[in-house]
């Protein structure tokens, strides 16, 4: 690999980030676009975004694409390039020609689906030809849609081979995740650090938490509806609370599973269920959760959830599945309830705890500068730049490691 060219002592570090963009909405999109801004306050950061992640008739929101549901944005001094389109030309070409004119230290690779491999292979053997260093975020292996079609697992297992060996570090969410891509892909010698999720405080309410006025205990599930999501789970235990207890599913279906649905249609109590199945704009998250006196969700499996840190970031009490990486993301969060998954009576019990938390804020303990400090050590570790502000003499890792992620 070609010497990396050195940091100029008067700028920080530049550091080039890559991930989903606004026209295939998920919440990649947000972290995206959160992680690029809370970068951008300690170092120079510019963005490629996956604009066309692959044909939109193939993709479970396909109704949705390139409408207009997300308020965020990014930072103004955070330079766009969007986007690349999963056929590659001319494209790919134009965010080769933006890598080279950015010239960052750094490339940071979100890596969520196997349909953006061949576009970051690309960038990754770019990055390594100009001396840049590879940096790769994994929020999970390989998403558990792609991996229940035999080709598209092997695909992404053989072909991730080569990015992988060129990579100079990684970053997960969890020590779950750690183990899980060790046991993957064995990037023994590789530096990792891990970085829980950041809040997804840009859903945070500018209004207390709902009091409840009346008797009412208002649930919410919100976020996609797939298999292992354990939305089935919620709607069996709903049937055996009583009739103070209200439930609102907030989600769009994924992977035709339909059971849910069916389940809420054919449920003895479905007038106290209230069912929005489609992808929700900004706006309706925000009053979703607002008007929730507690959170329910009810995964079989998970090593990170969006909705967990919008839930947080309200600061209402939580039901969640000690599944995954899902337990770090809430162990010192005082309105969370752990439950063992896929147990219905069990996921009662808890909610009848945690609606005793209700009507009171819980503080979230995510942060985005927890999550850039992660980042700052690995930097420090693989030797790759400085922050805005710090002597040439000075290291840019000031801060004892802590092992501090569905995102819809």
């Amino acid at each position: 690999m070609p010497a990396s060219r050195p940091t100029p002592a008067d700028r920080p570090a530049r550091i080039l980030v890559v991930g989903s963009g606004w026209r295939f909405l998920s919440g990649i999109s947000y972290y995206t676009c959160r992680l690029s801004n809370a970068l951008a306050e300690r170092y120079e950061v510019g963005a490629i975004l996956m604009r066309r992640l692959l044909p939109a008739r193939l993709y479970p929101g396909r109704e949705r694409v390139g409408h207009s549901l997300a308020d965020l944005r990014y930072a103004e001094d955070v330079r766009v390039f969007d986007g690349i389109d999963w056929y590659a030309v001319p494209s790919l070409f134009r965010a080769l020609a933006f890598l080279r004119r950015f010239r960052p230290e750094v490339l940071v690779l979100q890596w969520w689906t196997g349909t953006v491999l061949h576009s970051y292979l690309a960038l990754t053997l770019a990055a390594r030809a100009l001396g840049i260093r590879v940096i790769v975020e994994f929020h999970e292996v390989q998403d558990t849609g792609e991996a229940r079609h035999r080709w598209a697992a092997r695909y992404v297992r053989r072909c991730i081979r080569p990015m992988l060996s060129r990579t100079d570090g990684v970053v997960v969410h969890s020590r779950y995740d750690q183990a899980a891509l060790d046991e993957a892909y064995r990037l023994d010698g590789v530096p990792c650090e891990v970085a829980l999720h950041g809040p997804f405080d840009h859903h945070a309410p500018d209004r207390p938490v709902r009091e409840p006025g009346d008797d009412v205990c208002r649930l919410l599930f919100f976020g996609t509806i797939r298999p292992y999501k354990g939305l089935e789970d919620l709607i069996e235990a709903f049937a055996s609370l009583g009739p103070r207890y209200h439930l609102t599913v907030v989600g769009e279906t994924w992977e035709g599973w339909t059971r849910p649905g069916e389940m809420i249609a054919t449920s003895p109590v479905r007038d106290r269920i209230s069912f929005v199945n489609r992808y929700v704009a900004d706006a309706e998250v925000d009053e979703y959760f607002a008007n929730a006196d507690v959170v329910v969700l009810p995964y079989r499996r998970s090593s990170a959830s969006g909705p967990l840190h919008i839930a947080m970031s309200h600061g209402l009490p939580v039901v969640v599945t000690a599944v995954g990486g899902l337990v770090e993301a809430a162990e010192a969060y005082s309105g969370a309830v752990l439950v063992p998954a896929a147990d219905p009576d069990e996921l009662r019990q808890a909610i009848v705890r945690a609606a005793a938390l209700a009507g009171r804020r819980h503080t979230d303990p995510s942060s985005w500068g927890r999550t850039v400090d992660a980042y700052a050590r690995l930097l420090d570790r693989i030797g790759a730049g400085r922050e805005a502000g710090q002597d040439s003499d000075t290291s840019s890792n000031q801060t004892v490691p802590v092992l501090s992620p569905d995102l819809r």
